[in-house]
């Protein structure tokens, strides 16, 4: 979980009066997981968060399954997608299950609404572009590199820049929470010693922008697949101070520090985030294994019961050919995959690797839509002959 923050104005007495200038109430909203018994934080409105001018209904999402008749490697060229729509309703889902979906955003319109998802945390990993996204608790600016962690229930507008006219996110969509890998925090959610990355390297609101003025302002609140249109008289993002532990925040990918060794190591070792029944991890940049009989490159290995997508970033990637940059690898369960041949040879004595990816193992298995159906190469499984 990230640190307590605290932004604006708050009273000092959690559930107490607190009035403003004209000496009205500011409306006070407990901001929470699982209930009251998991971590809040207590946002101050300037206008009351229940009040809503009118409710429609704008949308349903349907996710056409791509039905695959054999199990097998997957190789989907996201390069080939085509830019379309804003950055939330503009994902363009490729795989999911009942945990998550994984998606690619290739926004060419700014969004004229706000947005809510009522039943996902979401992670957008900035592969291109940058921009500011407005949000409940204020402003974050954003750029290349970016993991914006996004709590459910969080109003938020995505605002490109204009000197970013090409943006492209990875997004996750995870029925729970992400957070830091539970075996990096102490039993008061403090980052450790040993973890890859700490409290110094996540970048928190530091802008509160009040919005007071009144108008109509549309916010799509999305539960499950259905997406409502809130309507309301005042602008939705008029808080005038919070504090807590639950709120959006930044990681950038070229923070984390590397863990080594004189072997090759596990995933595990890349691991930065963890959500419901899935894990996110972080390639980045490092010095190779060292004993002087090491091969660096990834050993063979079976996924006996989880589902591995490696995103490509940037770089050269070793243990892969015919991989170019956005390309998605998905390697699912049952099948064993490793070093494309003649990688191992090439790998001995090489010292280090300028690899950037991200992956996501998923804990139980993963569908894949038409989307991907589109992009797939269905040669890949070949390609270790």
């Amino acid at each position: 979980m990230p640190p307590y923050h605290r932004l604006g104005k708050i009273p000092p007495k959690r559930h107490t009066q607190f009035r403003k200038p004209d000496g009205t109430l500011y409306s006070e909203e407990l901001f929470g997981i699982e209930g009251f018994s998991n971590n809040y934080s207590n946002i101050y409105h300037y206008y009351p968060p229940t009040r809503v001018k009118k409710i429609e209904h704008f949308s349903e999402r349907h996710l056409e399954e791509w039905k695959v008749d054999v199990q097998r490697h997957h190789h989907l060229k996201t390069a080939q997608l085509q830019p379309g729509g804003d950055a939330v309703l503009g994902n363009q889902i490729l795989m999911y299950n009942q945990d998550l979906t994984i998606g690619i955003a290739l926004p060419n319109e700014q969004m004229n609404y706000f947005y809510r998802d009522g039943g996902a945390d979401t992670m957008y990993f900035v592969h291109e572009g940058r921009g500011v996204l407005e949000t409940t608790f204020g402003l974050l600016p954003y750029h290349e590199g970016d993991y914006i962690i996004i709590p459910r229930g969080t109003t938020y507008r995505f605002n490109i820049g204009e000197s970013s006219p090409q943006s492209r996110f990875l997004i996750v969509e995870a029925y729970g929470s992400i957070q830091p890998p539970r075996r990096y925090l102490s039993p008061n959610g403090q980052l450790l010693e040993h973890s890859p990355y700490c409290e110094r390297d996540i970048r928190r609101p530091e802008e509160l922008v009040t919005h007071t003025e009144q108008g109509e302002f549309e916010v799509r609140v999305k539960v499950g697949d259905l997406i409502s249109s809130y309507w309301y008289d005042f602008h939705p993002l008029n808080v005038v101070g919070w504090d807590g532990y639950e709120y959006p925040w930044i990681f950038n990918i070229d923070d984390f520090e590397p863990i080594t060794g004189r072997v090759h190591q596990p995933p595990p070792v890349h691991q930065t985030f963890q959500g419901p029944n899935f894990v996110v991890c972080s390639f980045v940049p490092r010095k190779l294994d060292y004993h002087p009989l090491s091969i660096p490159v990834p050993y063979n290995h079976s996924n006996i019961d989880s589902d591995e997508m490696l995103y490509y970033v940037n770089g050269n990637f070793g243990s892969r050919r015919g991989i170019e940059r956005s390309s998605i690898s998905l390697h699912p369960r049952g099948i064993p995959h490793g070093p494309h041949p003649g990688a191992v040879e090439k790998s001995l004595g090489v010292e280090r690797t300028d690899e950037l990816a991200v992956m996501v193992d998923t804990f139980n298995p993963l569908k894949y839509t038409s989307s991907a159906h589109t992009i797939d190469d269905s040669s890949y499984p070949y390609s270790w002959q």
